[in-house]
């Protein structure tokens, strides 16, 4: 089983990719983020590596104006030997790559420009995970469209305009139900008709359900039959609704006892987790599944998120600090219920001074006396009201990179905002 997060991080140092606008899109300008983008896509590969995290959707942005004529660099050749690295890496860690067009790629739309962009976007697609060397398996996820007023007429749009598309787009195509106008019955009969893998997302079934008397593990084993051997694992989506957000809003992060419930409800499959807190989340549960159940494990993560801990809920803090003194346990549903009831309690301007604090103490030894008037100068600002923790949490930052503090570096306090 593979387990992973969509396109971005959240609190991993120097992985934020780059896009431009429309008018500063010059080749050579091109050509630097595109430089800078796979070299960022290389260290999260590193790092998902680092984490055991073995699925990856790849943001579709990563080459800016990537399926338009705008972008007319042949950047698959001009950066064959970042490729090449990349799709080493990918091999040898067997770390499986996604990609997920957005929205405005509608294959159904009875506009026909409509069409032809989102054929050139799929081909875009097509033509980067190509470009990574990668199998039939690194999959392209579309959702079927729109209904446009006559559901059955989308449906027969949909499937002409897919029998168009060329083999190596139709042999990486899978399509999703969605939580507004396809549910899980209509995109498994389009599946079965046409013979597209059909990846299953239980949270948009649950907004736009096909069967309330079925479960996710009867639906999975449906979906499953759409798939072949040379697609790969059966993939599915997984998230959790947020709570007061809109129907079909992602949480902020996975709930890992319901994720476990979930787990073991349904059959082995590649799941793609979609929730705001990324790889953190992708972390929790490649934990949850670790055939290395050791301390150790909780360990490094509490090294990344002590202090983010300590700022909101001093006393979870200590318990969690208790938690892990048995060395022989692996306590890993309780260890994550309390962080996350910790970062979900709002902190108090005596928990945020008293985390600076301790954060400052990396720096006692090594900054000149121009730092510590600058951080004096900072913290008191914070107290009186006119800098934000983030500002005071920005100096540290970039103190930390100054010296090169990979602890503080890797700790999630300094990067959560």
């Amino acid at each position: 089983m593979k387990i992973g997060y969509a396109c971005l991080t959240v609190g991993v140092y120097n992985t934020s990719f780059k896009t431009c606008t429309l008018k500063s899109a010059t080749p050579e300008h091109l050509l630097s983020l595109i430089k800078h983008n796979l070299d960022t896509l290389d260290r999260i590969i590193d790092y998902n590596s680092s984490m055991d995290i073995t699925h990856f959707r790849i943001s579709s942005d990563i080459i800016p104006f990537g399926s338009s004529p705008i972008n007319t660099l042949d950047w698959d050749t001009l950066f064959k030997k970042e490729f090449h690295s990349i799709a080493e890496k990918l091999k040898k860690q067997a770390i499986r790559v996604s990609m997920h067009p957005g929205q405005y790629t509608v294959l159904n739309s009875p506009n026909e420009d409509i069409v032809k962009r989102a054929v050139e976007d799929l081909a875009y697609h097509t033509r980067f995970l190509t470009a990574l060397e990668t199998a039939k398996s690194s999959k392209i996820i579309l959702h079927i469209g729109g209904v446009y007023g006559d559901k059955e007429m989308a449906i027969a749009r949909f499937e002409e305009n897919y029998a168009l598309l060329s083999q190596d787009i139709k042999d990486r195509l899978i399509i999703e139900n969605d939580d507004k106008s396809y549910h899980i019955g209509d995109v498994l009969a389009i599946g079965r008709n046409n013979r597209i893998p059909v990846v299953y997302d239980n949270l948009h079934n649950q907004v736009l359900p096909f069967d309330v008397s079925k479960d996710d593990h009867y639906f999975i084993t449906l979906a499953n039959q759409t798939w072949s051997v040379e697609d790969g694992i059966q993939k599915i989506h997984y998230s959790q609704g947020a709570n007061l957000k809109r129907a079909g809003s992602h949480s902020k992060t996975i709930d890992l006892a319901v994720f476990d419930a979930f787990l073991k409800s349904i059959p082995d499959v590649d799941i793609m987790l979609e929730v705001k807190d990324k790889n953190l989340s992708a972390i929790k549960t490649a934990n949850l599944i670790s055939e290395n159940r050791t301390i150790s494990n909780l360990e490094q993560e509490w090294a990344r998120y002590k202090y983010t801990v300590l700022e909101h809920n001093p006393t979870l803090y200590k318990e969690i600090r208790v938690l892990l003194k048995d060395k022989k346990g692996y306590p890993v549903l309780e260890f994550y219920s309390l962080i996350d009831q910790a970062i979900a309690t709002e902190p108090s301007e005596g928990t945020q001074l008293n985390a600076l604090s301790h954060v400052w103490g990396y720096f006692k030894e090594t900054a000149t006396e121009k730092e510590r008037k600058k951080y004096d100068s900072y913290l008191e600002s914070f107290k009186k009201g006119t800098y934000s923790i983030n500002a005071v949490k920005g100096l540290l930052l970039k103190m930390a990179i100054k010296y090169n503090n990979d602890y503080l570096l890797t700790s999630y306090y300094l990067h959560f905002k």
